[in-house]
């Protein structure tokens, strides 16, 4: 189960994908780990063949590279890719908010402020230190994301933008760290935007929110600025 995706899935090879990708976006498998074969059979409890399947989906999503006869790794985390995954975000969601705010109905209104009081809650009680890990933070943070691009009716854009922000957000759990009121703020600002059906005060907003996550992630030194 990845941290985007809490759908339930019936066969072990795709379970066992979603375990994997799960832990390396959480990164309890940390960027440039080496994935034993073994390890990973004994810890997943799935045969060599299956793994090997499985690492070539994750290779093909970006968050595990092959190295040639030395196996796989998961991917190194580098300011560059950080960079990189942050801009091709913006230009998913920009183009699913726009979208979505033109053809947003009383439901879609029904979701946003569903999934906007989940994350303004848990924000609060991390802000009031009672929340000691930012996992459900990260949760209710992509629902509230996914509500607003939700009418843009393309699955195939909701799927690519729900991929491409378990990469950014691996970078937030790299980091360890809730950026704070600030990102109170930034996401009530989009709440009431949207709500409004501000299109370009809300695109700007998300651009601004996107840029503030890099500039948090950079500042806690748990990345290589020159890579």
């Amino acid at each position: 189960m990845t941290l985007t995706d809490p759908a339930t899935h019936q066969t072990l090879g795709e379970l066992t994908y979603l375990r994997l990708r799960a832990d390396i976006i959480s990164c309890r498998l940390l960027p440039g780990q080496k994935l034993r074969l073994e390890a990973l059979r004994e810890h997943y409890d799935v045969g060599v063949s299956t793994l090997r399947e499985i690492l070539s989906r994750l290779a093909s999503d970006s968050l595990v590279v092959a190295e040639g006869q030395k196996g796989f790794a998961v991917a190194p985390a580098t300011a560059k890719d950080l960079h990189e995954v942050a801009d091709l975000r913006l230009l998913l969601e920009t183009h699913a908010l726009r979208l979505s705010l033109a053809n947003g109905d009383l439901d879609w209104e029904g979701r946003v402020v569903a999934a906007h009081h989940k994350l303004a809650a848990t924000e609060k009680r991390l802000l009031a230190g009672q929340e000691k890990h930012t996992v459900n933070w990260v949760r209710y943070d992509f629902a509230f994301h996914n509500a607003l691009i939700s009418a843009c009716n393309s699955h195939a854009l909701l799927d690519l933008h729900a991929a491409t922000f378990d990469r950014f957000m691996r970078y937030h759990m790299l980091a360890v760290s809730f950026r704070g009121a600030g990102v109170v703020d930034d996401h009530r600002a989009l709440f009431d935007l949207a709500m409004a059906r501000d299109v370009e005060g809300a695109l700007a907003m998300l651009a601004t929110h996107v840029g503030r996550g890099v500039t948090h992630v950079l500042g806690t030194g748990k990345l290589d600025t020159h890579a």
